[in-house]
């Protein structure tokens, strides 16, 4: 795809709109998109994959071009990061700024700040040297840059991963297993799969790898009620009904209705039957207090940072702060407390969030379990054992994507006593 005038342009024209991030990213950029209805497919992709690298990059960028335009952040980025020579350039440039740019270009990347290397915004640095060190923080965030690969999740209601398989590869389209879950399956190149024949037939959704284990260690078995607390568009939720064989029950609680209106066509999709939508208010609803003790198994995919998903949302760590998080870890305590209440006696509590930090993760179940001395802590890699699932991180779950190419996930494991 050739740079143009044109197309130059329309990149810094949206990242002056996107900048700012006074929304998330892909929302902004979907509405952009809406705007200009003159801009083509090769037009949408540049931008946004162009975008996208300069939010993954943003540091990096602004300290090689200092406090300067737009304009010359994108070129910044075009030059030293996209892999676009200075010959593809120059036509586009004045005089001005090809020299400019030939300085950038020639200029030494090596002995960066920590925090630069690795993309890391202040707030965040701080956070993590309280864990990590030097070396771990470089190597997580150099896996943060690289964008995530399209994961796949079979519908085993429909199909069989080796079904899908052979189909995409009767199509020339390389994929593969992932290496844990035992429904994922991994794109080597990304493609629109809204229009494709096993998307609308129900037999494949999209979905991390990550995201797939964590039902995995909720390990429902059929006839069970199952409550998945924060559905969202229902990912796991449909995993779960799968995973019990359409049968049973499985409850998708959310606030928000938008989120469960995403689950409904999924829900079709999926031909499963099992699987129950309900929007409740917030975490005491009456919904919630009536199925209080009669639930098998509950999942708590808490609201949380999302930094764990920096490959796919670069733009959270710029949208966050340390604020945020003390909010944020109010609401978790929060909702783990009332989603407790639902479980019968010997029933399991799994809770996961997709992110990284201690305080939203270890130090939330830790201070749940110190408060509830009748639930006890299951090991999460013995449970995964026992499915023929062959990773072992300790008693949490903890995956990252330069370790384990997935998003990065925590989850804790809980039941609660017969007594």
């Amino acid at each position: 795809m050739s740079l143009t005038a044109a197309r130059l342009d329309m990149a810094v024209v949206a990242w002056h709109m996107i900048a700012p991030l006074k929304e998330p990213a892909d929302n902004l950029l979907s509405r952009h998109f809406r705007n200009h209805h003159e801009l083509g497919m090769h037009d949408r992709s540049f931008i946004a994959d162009t975008l996208f690298g300069m939010l993954r990059h943003r540091r990096f960028i602004e300290y090689l071009a200092g406090g300067t335009s737009q304009r010359r952040l994108v070129l910044a980025y075009l030059a030293k990061l996209s892999g676009l020579n200075l010959r593809e350039l120059e036509p586009l440039l004045s005089r001005d700024e090809m020299k400019w740019l030939r300085e950038i270009k020639a200029q030494s990347t090596d002995d960066l700040p920590l925090a630069i290397q690795s993309e890391f915004p202040e707030w965040l640095m701080e956070k993590l040297k309280s864990f990590m060190t030097d070396a771990e923080i470089l190597a997580l965030g150099r896996g943060m840059q690289n964008p995530a690969p399209l994961d796949l999740r079979i519908n085993t209601i429909r199909t069989s991963r080796e079904e899908v398989l052979h189909s995409l590869e009767s199509e020339g389209i390389s994929a593969q297993p992932t290496p844990y879950s035992p429904t994922g399956i991994r794109l080597k190149n990304k493609m629109s799969l809204n229009r494709h024949a096993l998307f609308l037939s129900g037999k494949v959704e999209v979905q991390d790898e990550g995201s797939q284990l964590i039902c995995y260690l909720v390990a429902p078995r059929r006839h069970e009620m199952i409550v998945d607390f924060c559905a969202g568009s229902g990912g796991k939720a449909l995993l779960l009904g799968a995973l019990m064989q359409n049968h049973g029950r499985v409850y998708a609680f959310d606030v928000s209705d938008k989120r469960l209106l995403n689950l409904k066509p999924r829900l079709k999709r999926s031909g499963l039957s099992n699987v129950h939508p309900q929007r409740i208010a917030h975490e005491n609803d009456a919904k919630i207090k009536r199925l209080a003790g009669k639930i098998d198994r509950v999942l708590v995919d808490a609201p949380c940072s999302g930094t764990g998903t920096l490959r796919r949302n670069p733009d959270l760590k710029w949208r966050q702060s340390a604020q945020s998080i003390i909010e944020l870890k109010q609401k978790q305590a929060l909702i783990l407390e009332h989603a407790a209440s639902l479980l019968k006696p010997g029933g399991r509590l799994v809770y996961a969030t997709c992110s990284i930090l201690p305080e939203e993760n270890e130090e939330i179940v830790d201070s749940f379990i110190k408060d509830h001395l009748q639930f006890k802590q299951i090991h999460c890699g013995g449970i995964l054992a026992q499915q023929s699932i062959a990773l072992d991180t300790g008693t949490f779950l903890r995956i990252l994507p330069h370790t384990h190419h997935t998003d990065g996930f925590f989850a804790a494991v809980m039941e609660k006593s017969n007594a």
